[in-house]
């Protein structure tokens, strides 16, 4: 299994500079090719009508096109060197719903961490929380500290669910890479631990059918929420996890702290749905 196609999203008001980055380095290591794109509404949110507001949105359109012509310049000279194929794709749409669409083309869609929570204009911004449930692919998601990418240490975030399965397949490509790998189930409350163990037991085989090595591991919620926050904060370079809910992920609990995935981690996530 690999990664062929890469396609990574340029936001039109944020630097890219991280995700660019990382899908530079995804690209050679799988000699793949990338497709960038970017989208915006340039309709107003708040217009007038008649002439008032066809002035407002072409002044709008203008400016979105500017924006689009210079994300394609910075994609092209970022990737330019980095891929044997490169493509640029852009419209006057939602960038979810655009994006959404054109995933059809891509094996993995690389965007970055939305930081600003809800706060997002979905005219001009791509909501990853929104679009994991809807693109059919997997996305990757790049934090804005993110320096390049580093599999030394791989977490992968597991519920004996059918996101969570889907997400293990779908990062495969990436976990043969990888250096060292935990599957980590965290059970809560009174539920059985040694049903978890099981679990990830067979997760771990199912692994190394796949040629992966992957070490399985079952902590509480509570009594030992110092060593799950240690895992979470320092011996992960890549979380893997399925993506839940319907219309938002729905949040992973590391010793008592809410981390979303989409919004506050530094790391570098995998999600599929």
């Amino acid at each position: 299994m690999t990664f062929s196609t890469l396609m990574v999203h340029l936001d039109l008001e944020h630097p890219n500079d991280a995700r660019l980055r990382i899908a530079g380095d995804l690209a050679e290591r799988f000699n793949a090719k990338v497709i960038g794109i970017a989208a915006a509404n340039p309709q107003p949110a708040n217009y007038a009508s008649g002439s008032v507001a066809r002035g407002l949105v072409e002044h709008e359109r203008i400016e979105v096109k500017k924006r689009i012509e210079e994300a394609e310049a910075r994609f092209r000279a970022a990737i330019g060197g980095r891929s044997r194929d490169i493509e640029w794709r852009s419209a006057f749409e939602r960038p979810n719903d655009y994006v959404a669409h054109e995933s059809r083309a891509a094996d993995l869609i690389i965007t970055g961490s939305n930081r600003d929570g809800v706060l997002i204009d979905r005219l001009r911004r791509l909501d990853p929380s929104d679009l994991v449930m809807v693109a059919g692919r997997p996305l990757f998601l790049v934090p804005p500290e993110v320096e390049y990418l580093k599999l030394d240490k791989v977490l992968v975030a597991w519920k004996d669910t059918r996101e969570a399965r889907r997400a293990v397949v779908d990062a495969l490509p990436l976990l043969h890479q990888a250096k060292d790998i935990t599957v980590l189930e965290v059970v809560e409350g009174d539920a059985s631990r040694i049903a978890a163990e099981g679990r990830v037991k067979d997760v771990a085989a199912w692994f190394k059918r796949h040629d992966v090595l992957a070490f399985p591991k079952v902590l509480h919620a509570t009594g030992e929420a110092e060593q799950i926050d240690r895992i979470w904060k320092t011996e992960a370079d890549l979380v893997v996890a399925g993506a839940y809910g319907h219309a938002r992920l729905r949040q992973w609990i590391f010793g008592g702290v809410t981390h979303n995935l989409i919004t506050r981690s530094q790391r570098c996530s995998f999600l599929a749905h």
